[in-house]
């Protein structure tokens, strides 16, 4: 149903105003879940940095163990960053009542079902053609 004149006018003068209002612009954007997930992959972009120098130190003064420990904090934070991006990119994030929520699947009780289960999916929902 379209906007009366009048409402539009008072829509875009809310607009206006709300875009002005340098409070309510942090507000909504400490609230968004995307925010906060592209923040986490800068994070874990630094981490792995770290890692990564960790790995070079350990290797440059010949101990194993700290270049090891470099290794996995490195595979670690970009194992977290690809999860962040991932959920950063989610169609489903949204914001309720200043809280995140993720709608599961229907069908599922668990939060993802066994590789062989996914595979069997996957089979079942192919083309026709493919068969």
């Amino acid at each position: 149903m379209p906007l009366s004149e009048h409402e539009q006018r008072l829509f875009e003068q809310i607009e206006r105003s709300l875009a002005e209002d340098p409070k309510f612009a942090s507000a909504v954007r400490a609230s968004d879940p995307r925010f906060h997930a592209r923040r986490r992959v800068l994070v874990a972009a630094g981490v792995v940095i770290a890692g990564l120098a960790l790995l070079i130190y350990g290797a440059v003064i010949k101990t194993p163990p700290l270049a090891v420990a470099g290794f996995v904090v490195m595979l670690a934070s970009l194992g977290y960053a690809v999860q962040s991006h991932r959920r950063s990119q989610s169609p489903d994030l949204h914001v309720v009542g200043g809280t995140t929520s993720r709608r599961r699947p229907r069908g599922r009780s668990g939060r993802q079902g066994s590789f062989l289960d996914r595979m069997e999916d996957r089979w079942r929902q192919r083309p026709e053609g493919h068969r």
